[in-house]
């Protein structure tokens, strides 16, 4: 058990018998709080992304008390606070422009305050990630609790999963096969509980990472939203922040290497959203743990994916919990020799292993044996060539297999909006064969590195039931998205990468075995085009210049996506200290 700290942060605040601490406790007791709450017991923070803007959190004030429940019983002093709120369902262009903003909010929110400990409230996508990128730039004891999922969608006797069947009913739609009148019918039956998409999308997969990492109790990732269970499991995490900040138990001692080598692994296990990538570097970077994309070929490679989830399998985020949630995986993958480190410490103060090693798993259909594995091989794929000098990544298990060595013509867009304009066209030329590349929708070129990268294919070839398309872009997806879908190329082609070079009918080749990714011209005329081409800075829409504000910082200190999409100058741990102040 880690050493117990000499003192509580908060006894700087509330300890002393002077004027300072006279201040601090009087304003505190304008809230009703007495002397007794001062006494030394430890204070943990709620850090609550509740917001009604943020559908995926509605719910979250619900769980803040059953927190705060948690808090109380075991002799701590709860207060709730609220940070940004960065939900990916309504807030435009796209949460991940606001991922590193909120992160900001909550690293200050936590250092400036008497917090000894922190509750961790995450959900959608980048919540999590945000709030875990913020608490390991203190290095206090944290613990996170996500909101759980959302209840299964149904539409006419099936199950649908959120996010899937929006981005599946609408090809159907544009092919002819279904009336707008059943597209929009479904709806209501997609999104009919709180909580997160029920799919393994981002918010699934990043409170999966959460849990392989160590950071939150066993069985926090799959809960459904509404399941009495997921409130009991917040009631426990408030209690067990409390013995954490007795214990000393900080963020470094859990967020190590072997962590982020056991997550990536489990990443592989569970069909996991590209975005982990760029999520888990970022948190990494925030700690000081050195992560690279190769991790995710050394590590992740040759990992069955076992769970047969929406998009990649069949089943949803319900029936993975009833299945025996994360725990039964982690079994599986320990068991096999396949967890890299399973005496990695956890937020109970227990091992990874030892929380698992006994973890029942009630359904082989979605959560399968290693030996009859939704796919052989599930780890992302980590792309290079002349057309991704610094990588670009590819979801294997969403892919469709005859796709992942390819050879097609190009077929540009030189951003987002060239790409509506141009996909209705009937007089397009584009087939089966080709691939389809979108330009300038990286971390700079379209702020925020929007979820635009799994295009919708042309209305023409899906009226001649043409269902996937090798689709290349230095933007990011949809953790509920699917396809045989190129993302993330680094060096974005706002930033002088060589996709901006790309021109229609050039020829492209994918394999992704060999983790190849090139464009067939030669090295001189790669390098002549990208000479003619506008200088870097020059390249970020002068629009998105002219805005100012926190759009401008982003895109003047924005990293690549292989660095993680954080800021420059957020990188690494700060620490909790702060000056103190004397009124």
């Amino acid at each position: 058990m880690p050493d117990a700290p000499k003192k509580l942060r908060s006894a700087q605040w509330f300890g002393p018998a002077d004027k300072n601490g006279f201040m601090y406790r009087s304003w505190m007791k304008n809230q009703g709080i007495p002397d007794h709450e001062f006494d030394g017991r430890p204070i943990v923070g709620i850090c609550n992304t509740w917001s009604e803007l943020t559908p995926c959190n509605a719910h979250f004030r619900k769980i803040a008390e059953h927190v705060k429940r948690g808090i109380s019983e075991a002799g701590g002093f709860p207060v709730e606070f609220p940070v940004f709120s960065n939900g990916e369902s309504n807030l435009r262009p796209t949460a991940m422009l606001t991922r590193n903003l909120a992160s900001m909010d909550v690293e200050e929110a936590i250092r400036g305050n008497p917090i000894d400990a922190v509750v961790l409230l995450t959900g959608c996508d980048k919540t999590t990630p945000a709030l875990l990128m913020g608490a390991a730039s203190c290095d206090i004891p944290a613990i996170v609790v996500t909101g759980g999922p959302m209840l299964n969608g149904k539409l006419e006797g099936r199950d649908i999963g959120s996010g899937t069947a929006v981005w599946q009913l609408h090809e159907s739609l544009k092919a002819g096969e279904i009336g707008l009148h059943q597209f929009l019918a479904a709806e209501g039956g997609m999104s009919r509980s709180a909580g997160t998409c029920n799919t393994m999308g981002t918010a699934s997969t990043m409170a999966c990472m959460a849990e392989a990492l160590g950071t939150s109790l066993p069985h926090n990732a799959a809960i459904p939203a509404v399941d009495a269970r997921r409130y009991v499991l917040a009631q426990m995490s408030g209690a067990r922040a409390v013995a954490m900040a007795r214990e000393g138990l900080t963020l470094s001692k859990i967020l190590t290497r072997e962590a982020f080598e056991n997550a990536i692994r489990v990443n592989a296990a569970i069909g996991g959203s590209t975005n982990a990538v760029i999520h888990l570097k970022a948190i990494a970077g925030r700690i000081g743990v050195e992560l690279e994309l190769e991790d995710w070929t050394r590590i992740g490679r040759g990992t069955p994916t076992i769970v047969d989830l929406m998009p990649s399998g069949r089943f949803l985020m319900e029936e993975f919990y009833y299945a025996g949630g994360l725990p039964a995986v982690l079994r599986r993958l320990g068991e096999a020799g396949l967890l890299p480190h399973p005496d990695a410490l956890t937020v109970n103060g227990h091992s990874l292993w030892d929380n698992v090693r006994e973890a029942p798993s009630y359904n082989d259909e979605v959560i399968r044996p290693l030996d009859r594995p939704l796919m052989d091989d599930g780890s992302i794929r980590i792309l290079r060539g002349n057309l991704s000098p610094r990588g670009a990544v590819l979801k294997p298990s969403a892919a469709t297999p005859e796709l992942l060595q390819h050879r097609g013509r190009a077929v540009v867009f030189e951003d987002f909006d060239h790409y509506k304009q141009r996909i209705g066209d009937e007089s397009l030329e584009v087939d089966a064969s080709s691939v389809l590349v979108m330009k300038n929708c990286g971390p700079r070129g379209y702020p925020g590195m929007a979820e635009v990268g799994n295009m919708g294919l042309p209305p023409k070839l899906l009226r001649q039931g043409i269902k996937d398309m090798v689709r290349i872009s230095d933007a990011r997806m949809s953790g509920t998205a699917y396809g045989t879908v190129v993302l993330h190329v680094a060096p974005e082609a706002a930033a002088g990468g060589p996709l901006a070079a790309v021109r229609d009918g050039d020829w492209i080749e994918l394999d992704c075995e060999a983790g190849r990714l090139h464009l067939d011209i030669s090295d001189e005329e790669l390098a002549a085009r990208l000479a003619a081409l506008a200088a870097p800075a020059e390249a970020v829409p002068a629009a998105a210049k002219a805005r100012g504000g926190y759009q401008r910082l982003y895109i003047d200190h924005v990293l690549q996506a292989d660095e993680g999409c954080d800021f420059d100058f957020l990188v690494g741990c700060r620490g909790a200290e702060v000056p103190r102040h004397s009124h």
